[in-house]
């Protein structure tokens, strides 16, 4: 954005002159100083007595004195006597100031001494450094006495103030936004601060080492809409809400439309004809292109690059409402002749002079006089015929056709699909153009306005995966307008597919795999960076965008395969069989889908180790070797535990099923700082959502036990175990709680995997169906509410007992034993030979039913042993 410099260049040499002849009388003060012996007196209680001022003081090896008022060594003309003050205020300052002494503040002492460097000279009170090496300049400020005061504290802060603004200048505080200093400086690259920025920096004013251009200091800038009152009319009611919050948080004043204190009104073009209302000569009419271009560059853009003007669309539809030379009443005949004049004026209007259309286009009749069809998914301003299309549409007809025959011939119908097809591709990498030109390219910019808009990760989330892309379509595009421009139907559409299926089938994984995450970056992006949401609102504005947002552009990509698969099939229809590229579109369309299955299985491996990350996220005390890149998640089932083989009898579990692995958690129903599964941070303190228990390779599960359905057994399953390391047989009975998930279809699904596992195709070997008596399952106790929770209060007072009395040496047989003897639902049932055999191994006594309870209670509702008997086994 260039600005003349011409209007200040008069104001700018007399400022040079006053600045020359400054310099020369502080030089001659300087010189004549230099030749006076120079000591430091200390005013003031808190000066003389604060040993870390003293200490510095004595480090320039000079005389220090110490007084309460000074003015004891204000007559003393021998000397050249630095007076130090700790505040600018009162009585002694105004005198010492007048008198013009020089006057520090202990902050210059203590700086200059920690950095080994002489006292400035200063024809001026200088309290602090704050603002050394700056040149300041003043824009928009009306109260004189504002001014002075800010002038003064740049002062004390060590600053320069120059009145016109030239190349020294290195800030511009500004209070408005429409004068030529505020357009020279932005035109530079000069900060453009608010006068808190000289506020805050004199509020830390006794900061060692703080700097006016330090970053938590120059985030006070001038707001862009500083002294701006503003209207918005011609936006839906949403929008303009929108657009007033955001002028009032960065300095605006709205007042309503038409107020005559306006200084800027916002039109949404589009919508609006002309303004209903009387404008004064000084307001600004802006398009909303301006408002959000001010928000991205943080500072008021120049309204004359966003004038508002009459849109040639409604100009275009008042004179394609009658064609010249028509009349305006006539009959049925002559109305429809009009009207499909009119209508095809629209159309051409729309392409070539207007950022919308007036109204969406049909798909042409059979007739095709034209020599050119519209599909229907090309109905939106994006995806216009280009005038190069229609140009080899037209040298296709005058090409085949008589001079004579032109205007009444006929296209053959495979060539009107051929160039539809190329119609959309051509509008489909003019939108792909667009993404690159227009969004991804200015955020690439090293030599963005007011600093970068996004991290370069966060460009290569969003856009990474879009350029082999572009460049496979800019190739396909190419190729079926060389073969479009010399078209006779001997040509195959087929082999050109072909040739760039491979690059199509590398190309497009990568981006639609990751569609959501980039969904995901834009939309926080968007949330957290009022720029980047600014630019994004001046890009939907752009006609190339036709009003569409970045995220429905880029859906694009997703969308296009299966739209060019649909009119290879259309073509297929009206090629022969005996035509050559019948077998060429066949294979197209085969390799094409292809590509799309390969997309749809990536995206689904992508999104099961997705999930997997959350679910080891989610898991507390998860082995570590649950993750690997070779694993994939099948499904989870919530389930009930019946029989306390792997927990608890009653525990609420769940099973998260992998491809060759079996994880079973303990759910836990209050979870402290619950967060979603999707969720990929956590803190230290949050309880995860589950515990891990146990976890197991899908070999090791021998048997799946699908438990027949009664009237009280409902979701009762089995699994039977067996490891290579521990040889013997255990039983998991659990019952499923699932609404959604059916047990079968969750039994076959693990078969399924348990199969693929050990790599046998005979899945439905690995299941059978027993009757709950054959596994000791009482029906009529599944699912007791009640007897669950004693079960599992009384293991859990059983288990405290038991690491009590054996103050964590008991033997393990012991504290079996004494589980079994506590417990108050020890069984009565004989032990068979097997379980005795197993006992001191594997089994529980209480489990087992080996002893009785001191009540003589028995067990009901569960099963009688975690371990596999001998009768079953025969069964399995």
């Amino acid at each position: 954005m260039a600005f003349s410099l011409s209007a200040t260049s008069g104001s700018v040499s007399t400022a040079r002159r006053s600045m020359a002849l400054e310099s020369v009388s502080e030089q001659q003060e300087l010189d004549s100083s230099q030749n006076m012996e120079v000591r430091i007196c200390l005013v003031g209680e808190k000066c003389y007595k604060n040993k870390q001022l003293q200490d510095a003081a004595k480090e320039f090896d000079v005389t220090v004195l110490e007084s309460d008022t000074g003015e004891e060594y204000m007559s003393d003309e021998e000397f050249d006597t630095v007076f130090v003050l700790d505040t600018f205020e009162g009585q002694i300052f105004q005198k010492l100031m007048e008198s013009d002494y020089r006057v520090v503040g202990p902050n210059v002492i203590l700086e200059c001494a920690s950095k080994n460097e002489k006292l400035p000279f200063n024809a001026r009170p200088l309290y602090c450094l704050a603002m050394s090496t700056l040149v300041i300049c003043f824009t928009g400020f009306r109260n004189k006495e504002d001014l002075s005061k800010l002038v003064m504290l740049v002062h004390h802060m060590g600053g320069s103030i120059r009145k016109e603004f030239t190349q020294r200048v290195t800030h511009l505080v500004a209070n408005a936004t429409n004068t030529e200093k505020y357009r020279v400086a932005f035109s530079l690259g000069k900060p453009i601060m608010s006068e808190d920025w000289i506020l805050k920096s004199w509020e830390q004013r006794n900061q060692i080492g703080c700097h006016a251009s330090n970053e938590h200091l120059m985030k006070h800038k001038a707001p862009p809409f500083v002294a701006c009152f503003v209207s918005f009319f011609g936006f839906n009611p949403e929008e303009q809400t929108h657009m007033e919050e955001i002028l009032t948080s960065n300095g605006g004043q709205l007042v309503p439309a038409g107020d005559g204190a306006a200084t800027h009104l916002v039109v949404e073009e589009r919508n609006v004809k002309d303004i209903p209302f009387e404008c004064n000569q000084k307001l600004r009419i802006v398009r909303s292109e301006w408002f959000w271009a001010s928000i991205q560059i943080d500072a008021c853009a120049a309204e004359e690059l966003y004038t508002y003007e009459q849109t040639r669309l409604l100009e275009t539809l008042d004179t394609a409402r009658m064609t010249p030379g028509t009349p305006a009443s006539g009959g049925r005949q002559r109305k429809r002749k009009r009207l499909k004049e009119n209508l095809a004026q629209l159309a051409v209007d729309a392409n070539r002079l207007s950022p919308t259309k007036p109204v969406p286009p049909k798909r042409r009749s059979s007739d095709f006089n034209a020599g050119l069809s519209m599909s229907a998914g090309s109905l939106s301003f994006l995806d216009d015929t280009p005038e190069n299309v229609i140009d080899i549409a037209d040298k296709v007809v005058d090409k085949a056709l008589p001079d004579a025959a032109k205007s009444q011939a006929l296209i053959s119908r495979k060539q009107q699909v051929a160039m539809e097809l190329l119609e959309t591709e051509n509008n489909y990498v003019n939108i792909l153009h667009t993404i690159v030109t227009l969004f991804k390219e200015p955020l690439e910019k090293p030599d963005q306005v007011g600093g970068p808009l996004l991290s370069p990760t966060e460009i290569k989330l969003m856009f990474g995966n879009l350029p082999p892309i572009y460049e496979v379509h800019q190739k396909l595009k190419e190729a079926l307008a060389d073969l479009l421009s010399a078209w006779d139907d001997s040509k195959s559409i087929g082999s050109v597919i072909l040739k760039h299926a491979d690059a199509l089938l590398k190309a497009y994984p990568p981006f639609v795999n990751f569609f959501e995450k980039t969904k995901g970056v834009i939309t926080k992006c968007d949330h957290q960076s009022p720029r980047f949401h600014a630019f994004l609102k001046i890009c939907q504005t752009k006609p190339e965008c036709g009003r569409q947002s970045l995220v429905e552009l880029l859906i694009r990509p997703v969308q296009r395969l299966p739209s060019v698969v649909l009119l290879l099939n259309d073509l297929l229809k009206h090629t022969s069989k005996s035509d050559a590229d019948h077998r060429a579109l066949e294979q197209a369309i085969g390799a094409l889908k292809e590509v799309m299955t390969h997309i749809n299985e990536d995206k689904r491996k992508t999104e099961g180790q997705v999930v997997m990350f959350d679910i080891v996220n989610d898991i507390d005390n998860c082995p570590a070797d649950l993750l690997s890149s070779h694993r994939q998640f099948i499904i989870k089932a919530d389930m009930v535990e019946l029989n306390g083989s792997v927990s608890h009898r009653g525990d609420n579990l769940t099973m998260f099923l992998f491809n060759d692995r079996l994880e079973i958690c303990k759910r836990r129903l209050k979870v402290i700082n619950a967060r979603s599964p999707s969720t990929s941070s956590s803190s230290s303190s949050s309880q995860k959502s589950y515990k891990h228990v146990e976890l197991m390779h899908l070999s090791h599960i021998r048997r799946v036990v699908d438990i027949a359905e009664t009237e009280g057994c409902k979701n009762v399953f089995a699994l039977v175990i067996k490891s290579a390391i521990d040889l013997r047989e255990r039983l998991f009975v659990f019952t499923l709680v699932s609404d959604v998930l059916k047990k079968l279809d969750l039994l076959q699904c693990v078969c399924r995997n348990m199969a693929n596992t050990v790599c046998r195709t005979d899945a439905e070997n690995f299941m059978i169906s027993l009757e709950p008596q054959d596994l000791s399952i009482e029906s009529s106790e599944v699912g007791n509410t009640a007897l669950n929770k004693a079960v599992r209060f009384a293991t859990k007072t059983t288990n405290k007992v038991a690491r009590a009395f054996s103050m964590n040496r008991t033997p393990r047989q012991l504290k079996r034993a004494m589980s079994t003897m506590m417990s108050p639902w020890g069984g009565n049932t004989p032990v068979s030979s097997m379980q005795v055999a197993r006992l001191a191994s594997c089994a529980d006594l209480g489990t087992s039913g080996g002893a009785s309870t001191p009540h003589g209670a028995t067990t009901r509702g569960r099963v009688k042993s975690a371990t596999v008997g001998h009768s079953v086994v025969k069964r399995l």
